[in-house]
């Protein structure tokens, strides 16, 4: 979510239970305009919230010139001190599979340990909200644009989705690097926009029924939500370029999801 809408943002997701206290919010307005300055990002996102046994993990995201590949992950406990997150690494994403187990304990420092492979919070923490970025992150179609330099960026001519449009999970797209663009057939590919159509549809997803999507709002505002991914909703206020997903969840993929559809 924008952190310069925060407020705004978070009424439209209040009846999946998100919410921030009025402390919180505050810090966060002060803290984000400072973390933008201090590390030149030209756009910070409030992403979510990890939920821990001990604490909450309070996660921004900031954002470079290519919205896309400039990305950069912090957490705080209080939403004024902000930590980054390390790199992701493949030895990292494969230590976090092996051995990080259960819950996130609330402390950035514990070591998981499962035979020969160990791997901290820290750095499971940063593993997980890349997992939630590429199979839950999710925009309406045309809010973003690939430039002629290749650059992926907002799109500020984005007027919204129409009520008819926001009905259809092919107009939702992954903010992910595309991975099934290959698969479109050439008659689909036909109708496509190159500038906005770069990303993988939501619609192509397996498995299917993976995603709730409703209107809420007496039909005003779209409202998307992750079942893989518990936690991670997306809103768009339909005719209007507002949109924006937010995570508040445990961290913990539904691995059983393809059995209960």
């Amino acid at each position: 979510m924008d952190s310069e809408s925060l407020q705004y943002s978070l009424e439209h997701v209040a009846g999946s239970g998100y919410k921030l206290n009025i402390e919180q919010q505050a810090a966060l307005q002060t803290s984000i305009l400072i973390m933008k300055k201090n590390y030149k990002f030209q756009r910070v996102l409030f992403w979510g919230k990890i939920l821990s046994l001990k604490e909450e993990y309070f996660i921004a995201q900031g954002r470079g010139e290519d919205e896309m590949q400039d990305k950069r992950n912090l957490y705080s406990f209080n939403c004024i001190d902000w930590l980054l997150l390390p790199p992701i690494t493949e030895d990292m994403m494969k230590a976090v599979s092996v051995a990080a187990k259960g819950r996130f304990r609330g402390d950035p420092s514990y070591v998981y340990e499962h035979l020969e492979s160990k791997v901290s919070e820290e750095n499971r923490l940063a593993v997980v909200i890349h997992q939630i970025d590429e199979e839950a992150s999710v925009v309406p179609r045309g809010a973003f644009i690939r430039d002629l330099r290749g650059l992926v960026q907002v799109n500020r001519s984005f007027a919204g989705l129409s009520p008819s449009e926001a009905t259809r999970l092919s107009n939702f797209l992954h903010f992910r690097k595309p991975k099934n663009q290959k698969k479109r057939r050439i008659l689909e590919m036909a109708d496509l926009n190159p500038a906005i159509d770069f990303l993988d549809v939501v619609s192509d997803d397996v498995p299917k029924g993976s995603w709730s999507l409703q209107l809420e709002g007496a039909g005003q505002v779209c409202i998307l939500r992750s079942l893989l991914w518990p936690g991670l909703t997306l809103y768009h206020v339909l005719m209007t370029p507002q949109h924006g997903y937010i995570y508040i969840g445990s961290g913990m993929k539904n691995l059983d999801l393809p059995f209960m559809l």
